[in-house]
């Protein structure tokens, strides 16, 4: 069974974006030490106009071939002009709204979201599945996340968007690892308590 992993920016009171989704103020992180991390162990969640900048094209995917995001945070890819911002994987999102996709390599959800989440982690070959984003999107797949990655970027946004926008639901996830960068931030890993 292929797992969910929920990899994602946040702030340290755990917001991923500001009041109207904006988190671009963790940019200034993208230092040499944070994109090498990110370059080597992560090369999928570059986004393809990245993957290009970075000269990153060629690079093989190691934890995921498959993306999930909600309606708001493929708006952002869209409003770039990318209207399949991470080509070199299959990319779902899920949306009510959007009735044809802009894209042959983009599959649009816009029935039941875990249903097709559970379909994909049925598949018996492939790495695991990346959940992009967004808030609302973790909230309705926290059932089913098996991992967690966080980026934790040293700031405080004191209200935004938060992890998750569900109700409340204790979840239980234990830590496997931590590693501390020089620019302050901190990548945290979990994975589900059974």
């Amino acid at each position: 069974m292929r797992k969910l992993t929920y990899f994602i920016a946040c702030s340290i009171d755990g917001f991923i974006g500001d009041p109207g989704g904006d988190a671009s103020s963790m940019f200034r992180y993208l230092d040499e030490e944070f994109l090498e991390f990110l370059k080597t162990e992560y090369p999928e969640t570059v986004s393809a106009e990245g993957r290009r900048l970075l000269n990153l094209r060629d690079v093989e995917n190691r934890h995921f071939d498959t993306v999930i995001q909600g309606r708001a945070s493929y708006q952002l890819g869209l409003d770039a002009g990318m209207t399949s911002p991470y080509g070199h994987m299959r990319e779902y999102v899920a949306s009510t709204t959007i009735e044809k996709s802009p894209d042959p390599n983009v599959e649009i959800v816009s029935g039941d979201v875990v249903a097709r989440i559970r379909e994909l982690k049925a598949e018996e070959d492939g790495l695991g599945i990346w959940l992009c984003g967004g808030s609302r999107m973790a909230g309705a797949l926290l059932e089913e996340i098996d991992e967690l990655v966080i980026k934790t970027y040293p700031e405080v946004y004191g209200s935004g968007m938060p992890m998750f926008g569900s109700g409340f639901d204790v979840t239980a996830f234990a830590l496997d690892d931590v590693r501390a960068f020089g620019n302050g931030v901190l990548v945290r890993k979990y994975s589900r308590k059974r």
